[in-house]
C-alpha cells in the first residue's frame, strides 16, 4: 500500500508543478499551425506535449507513461505477493530477490534503526525510476503519434508516449517529495534543536579562544548548508532528467544520422542506435540507483547517531 501511495502522489504532484516547468498544452489549431516549427527542432522536446485532456486537466505524453509504469509495478507486486510462497518462485522470486537485496543495500548507507521507517520510500524511488526508464526505451515510445507528412516520410511530431524522466515535472515532482520526508525524518530523529544544531552547530572539539572561533566559523558554513539543503531538489531532479534526456535524444540522432539513400537510412536507423541503446539500458539501472544512493545519503547524514549518542527527544 506504500508503494501505491508514493506513486500515485508523486504523479499528482507532476501534474501539478508550477508553470515554470509545467508543459505548455497546445490547442488543435495551433497543432497543425506549429508543425513547422517543431519538425525543425532537432530531437526530443523539452517540454511534453499534451495527448488529451481530462475536464480542465491536460495529459502529457510522459505523464501517460508514469501512469502505465505505476499501474505495471503495482499490478505486478500484487500478482507476485498474491499467493506467498514458503519456497518461492516465479515472479514471488523475482520480487523477493529485488527487495531483500535493495533492503540490504541500503541498510548498510542508513543503519539498521532508520531503515525501519525508510526503506519503503527508497525501494519505491529505485523501482519507479528503473521502469520507467527502460519503460522509455521500448520501441514504439516516442516514434508513434500525430504528425505531418515530410519529404523524408511522416514525421512523428506530438507522440503519444515519451520517457517519464525525461519530463523535467516528474524528476522535480520526486525529488521535491523526498525533501518534504527529509525533513520530517530529521525533525523526528533530532527535535528541533538539535536539527538546527546539527546545521550550525561547531563539530569537532575545541578548546579556548578557538573554541569560540570554530563556533562562529561553524555558524557562517550553517548558511552555506541551508543553501546547499535548498539546491537538493533543484540538482536531483536536473541529474535524473539530464541523463534520459539526452540518451534519448542521442538515440534519435543516431536513428537520423543517414538520410539517403532510402535503403541505407532504413539499415542505420536499426543498426547505428543498437550499441547506443545497450548503454542507455545501463544508463537507466545507473540513475536509478545514484538517485536512490544520495537520497538515503541525504537522509543518513541529518538522521544517523553513534551508537554512544542516541536519539535526542523530539521537541
Amino acid at each position: 500500500m506504500r508503494l501505491i501511495k508514493i506513486v500515485m502522489l508523486w504523479l499528482v504532484l507532476a501534474g501539478l508543478t508550477p508553470a515554470p516547468l509545467r508543459a505548455q498544452t497546445d490547442a488543435p489549431g495551433a497543432a497543425a499551425s506549429a508543425a513547422g516549427a517543431e519538425s525543425a527542432e532537432a530531437g526530443l522536446p523539452t517540454k511534453a506535449p499534451t495527448v488529451f485532456n481530462i475536464g480542465p486537466f491536460p495529459v502529457t505524453n510522459s505523464m501517460l507513461v508514469t501512469w502505465i509504469v505505476a499501474a505495471g509495478v503495482i499490478l505486478f507486486a500484487r500478482r507476485a505477493t498474491r499467493r506467498m510462497k514458503e519456497v518461492p518462485e516465479g515472479a514471488q522470486n523475482f520480487w523477493e530477490f529485488l527487495v531483500e537485496s535493495l533492503h540490504s543495500f541500503l541498510e548498510e548507507i542508513v543503519g539498521a534503526e532508520l531503515i525501519k521507517k525508510s526503506f519503503w520510500f527508497f525501494a519505491t524511488i529505485f523501482i519507479f525510476i528503473f521502469f520507467t526508464n527502460w519503460f522509455g526505451l521500448l520501441p514504439g515510445v516516442g516514434t508513434i503519434g500525430w504528425g505531418h507528412p515530410a519529404a523524408n516520410g511522416f514525421e512523428v511530431t506530438r507522440p503519444w508516449l515519451r520517457g517519464g524522466n525525461a519530463d523535467l515535472n516528474m524528476t522535480f515532482a520526486m525529488a521535491s517529495i523526498f525533501m518534504l520526508v527529509w525533513f520530517v525524518w530529521a525533525l523526528q530523529s533530532n527535535g528541533i534543536a538539535g536539527f538546527a544544531l546539527h546545521i550550525f552547530g561547531p563539530k569537532g572539539d575545541s578548546q579556548g579562544a578557538l573554541k569560540y572561533f570554530m563556533i562562529l566559523i561553524f555558524f557562517l558554513v550553517g548558511f552555506i548548508e541551508v543553501i546547499s539543503i535548498a539546491f537538493r531538489p533543484i540538482s536531483l531532479s536536473f541529474r535524473l532528467f539530464g541523463n534520459i534526456f539526452a540518451g534519448e535524444n542521442l538515440l534519435d540522432a543516431m536513428s537520423r544520422a543517414v538520410q539517403h539513400p532510402a535503403w541505407a537510412k532504413a539499415v542505420a536507423s536499426v543498426v547505428l542506435p543498437i550499441p547506443f541503446y545497450l548503454l542507455e539500458l545501463l544508463v537507466g539501472f545507473v540513475q536509478a540507483i545514484v538517485f536512490m544512493l544520495l537520497t538515503a545519503v541525504f537522509t543518513a547524514v541529518i538522521c544517523a547517531h553513534d551508537d554512544d549518542q542516541p536519539a535526542k527527544a523530539h521537541d
